[in-house]
């Protein structure tokens, strides 16, 4: 056998065992759409049969005995807020990482890679969000997710800028610009497929995160979709039928998202690799 009918075969091997870990993946998810609407004795058989009646009523009870409307307004108000925060925050702060060449930058990017390690302690940031003075309230929650997400955004905007020749910047102050003309009117048009990136991973991180919410929002109006599932099961633990039908509204917008956008993360993820 040859060397290409080989890389051939091991090609065809990989993608059969890529299939059939795709529809590990796949098997509860269509479990959970057919599930979401079966009736509450239906669902408890759990497999991949077809509704003997569809149930669309699951998701309309859902929607209004869940507070889904007012959850999605505030995962939108989070995740909205917190994601342009963070793209603001993060690509300014690396802009100035990166043209400033010092010890104390390197040893300001060397803290922002920390961030990719070290994890949250939560009983700190509680007492620092409570000494502060918004524990409780939304605004916590959106400054949380902006710093949680800086640490990979400025390791992202930082390897896309160093790809921006500095011969622009000189040019610029040569015609009299400030350091924010630099950056508003000439970085910042160049980095939009990071933008879009970091805007949406930001997003889909933020949204499907349930931890956060749990510990920061004290009021239960305040809850996101994530989060409504888990006061939604209290109440409806044995009708797997209605649990289904909010997993399904709470992923959906994510998953929306996703399928329309995932070109921007390959091209936002690829382009400072293919600049330099």
């Amino acid at each position: 056998m040859g060397f290409s009918r080989k890389l051939a075969l091991r090609n065809y091997l990989v993608e059969g065992l890529l299939i059939l870990a795709s529809l590990i993946i796949i098997v509860p998810l269509l479990m959970m759409v057919f599930g979401s609407f079966m009736t509450s004795t239906e669902v408890l058989r759990f497999t991949l049969d077809l509704p003997d009646k569809w149930m669309f009523s699951n998701y309309v009870r859902v929607f209004e005995e869940g507070g889904l409307g007012r959850a999605f307004l505030n995962g939108l108000l989070i995740t909205g807020v917190s994601s342009v925060l963070n793209i603001i925050l993060s690509s300014s702060a690396s802009f100035i990482l990166v043209r400033r060449e010092t010890k104390l930058t390197n040893m300001l990017y060397l803290y922002f890679f920390m961030g990719l390690i070290a994890p949250m302690s939560t009983i700190t940031t509680i007492r620092v969000v409570q000494w502060m003075g918004f524990y409780g309230s939304i605004t916590s929650v959106i400054f949380i997710y902006a710093a949680l997400n800086t640490a990979f955004s400025v390791f992202l905007y930082s390897g896309f800028i160093k790809s921006i020749p500095k011969a622009l910047d000189e040019v610029a102050f040569i015609e009299g610009a400030s350091m924010f003309d630099v950056f508003f009117r000439i970085v910042t048009p160049l980095i939009l497929p990071v933008n879009a990136t970091v805007a949406i991973m930001v997003f889909m991180a933020v949204w499907n995160d349930i931890t956060i919410p749990l510990y920061f929002l004290t009021d239960s109006s305040d809850w996101t979709m994530p989060l409504s599932v888990y006061n939604f099961y209290g109440k409806y633990s044995r009708d797997w039928n209605l649990i289904f039908a909010n997993l399904v509204l709470t992923s959906l917008p994510v998953l929306i998202l996703y399928i329309f956008a995932q070109k921007y993360i390959v091209s936002g993820l690829t382009a400072g690799a293919v600049k330099g």
